[in-house]
């Protein structure tokens, strides 16, 4: 505050000066204290702005310009236009609309694409952001590892402050929780074909994080890593590609085709009469008729249907010797 009223009675000196020697001092002090103002005004609005945008908005008021005389020269010979306003008023609208679309257009742009961009290299591809669920999660660190994704990580300081909350949290369970997604981020930093980036992008209008990364990935054209249902949709409702986990794991399951056998442990009870539920080494849930008397025994069973869910798989299957004997009664009629 106080270098703005310096700035502002710098200002007002200098017009003061300049009003004495044209024998108007008033006048000339008025005048300084606008320009002050007018600078303070400037000052406070481009201490908000982003580079990209400061950037873009030069380079569109210099094209603006340079197509408002473009477009004086041919008229240039048309008698008394000189003399017009026209010059004037085409400078001003050309030049406002360029510096308006290159702020909007220079807004998406970060300082280092920027520098990237004046460096004569290609912008960033591949861009991905991490979300809260999936870095705690820990597979997409597998993921990387393998191979199977590489390129540039982006995780904005909110997922950051997020996570470190979590870590900080009294209940026992989330901090176990928050400090292993710490571990699991630290662990992607060190390979070598992929990229993370922490980024300070914020939008303070916006409270919910799930929000705000999708914000930043329209923002940025980037995709979504995560493992949770709701941003996943949410995500796609915007327009926004997602990477879910979920989705991978289930797809690199074994296939199970019916009237195939396999040998399971029967650890609960179905939700139906005299069920039996099993689990193979993936998740996958494994429902076996007649297992109830089973449970807490290794048993061999043959699947005779799957079923896909937005959950995941699961599987319904008999006892082996129990679809044998059907198989058997189906043949002799």
């Amino acid at each position: 505050m106080l270098y703005r009223l310096i700035l502002l009675g710098f200002f007002s000196f200098l017009g003061y000066l300049f009003g004495i020697k044209s024998g108007q001092p008033l006048e000339g002090t008025a005048l300084g204290i606008a320009l002050g103002g007018l600078a303070i005004i400037l000052e406070s609005l481009l201490s908000k702005a982003r580079i990209g945008s400061l950037i873009g908005g030069i380079i569109g008021l210099g094209l603006g310009i340079i197509a408002a005389r473009l477009l004086y020269y041919p008229f240039k010979l048309i008698p008394g236009f000189e003399e017009s306003y026209i010059p004037v008023i085409l400078g001003t609208i050309l030049g406002y609309s360029g510096f308006v679309l290159g702020i909007k257009k220079g807004s998406s742009l970060s300082f280092a694409e920027i520098t990237r961009i004046f460096k004569g290299q290609a912008a960033e591809e591949h861009i991905k952001l991490l979300d809260t669920s999936v870095i705690i999660d820990g597979r997409i660190a597998d993921v990387c590892e393998a191979g199977f994704i590489e390129g540039t990580f982006i995780v904005p300081q909110f997922i950051l402050q997020e996570l470190q909350y979590i870590a900080d949290s009294t209940d026992s369970l989330k901090r176990a929780r928050g400090r292993r997604g710490l571990d699991i981020l630290h662990k992607i930093q060190k390979m070598s074909n992929v990229v993370v980036k922490i980024v300070e992008e914020d939008f303070p209008k916006i409270k919910e994080v799930d929000a705000k990364l999708v914000a930043l990935a329209k923002m940025l054209s980037a995709k979504i890593i995560t493992n949770d249902f709701n941003l996943n949709k949410v995500a796609a409702l915007q327009g926004v590609s997602v990477l879910n986990i979920n989705e991978l794991a289930n797809a690199l399951k074994p296939v199970v085709l019916p009237g195939e056998s396999m040998g399971v442990f029967v650890t609960k009870e179905g939700k139906e009469i005299n069920q039996g539920v099993a689990y193979l080494d993936d998740g996958t849930m494994v429902v076996i008729e007649n297992a109830r008397r089973l449970i807490g025994k290794n048993v061999d069973v043959t699947v005779t249907s799957v079923l896909q869910t937005t959950a995941g798989r699961m599987i319904f299957a008999k006892l082996k010797e129990d679809y044998e004997k059907e198989e058997y009664r189906v043949v002799r009629g």
